[in-house]
């Protein structure tokens, strides 16, 4: 008999989001302009030169579940925005 490495359509992996609190899970990602939380702490920033000009990203932290976030200020792009750096 062989055995069967397809996975089984009902077998998912668990889901990413599970440790993040219910507002962080509410926060859009990857798109510009969408708003964060109340309980996003900033902290620091830099800048990065792209080709179209020099953007800054922001980190901020949850003060109710600590999943580090980081927010790109880029005008061009429009997927840039909130991303998860840790959890």
């Amino acid at each position: 008999m062989t055995e069967n490495t397809n996975p089984q359509p009902d077998a998912s992996p668990p889901a990413k989001d599970e440790a993040l609190c219910e507002s962080c899970a509410g926060i859009q990602r990857n798109w510009r302009g969408t708003k964060g939380h109340p309980e996003l702490m900033q902290g620091t920033h830099r800048t990065v030169a792209h080709k179209h000009g020099t953007v800054t990203i922001t980190k901020y932290r949850c003060e109710r579940c600590g999943t580090v976030w980081e927010y790109e200020n880029n005008k061009v792009n429009r997927q840039a925005g909130w991303s998860v750096v840790v959890r």
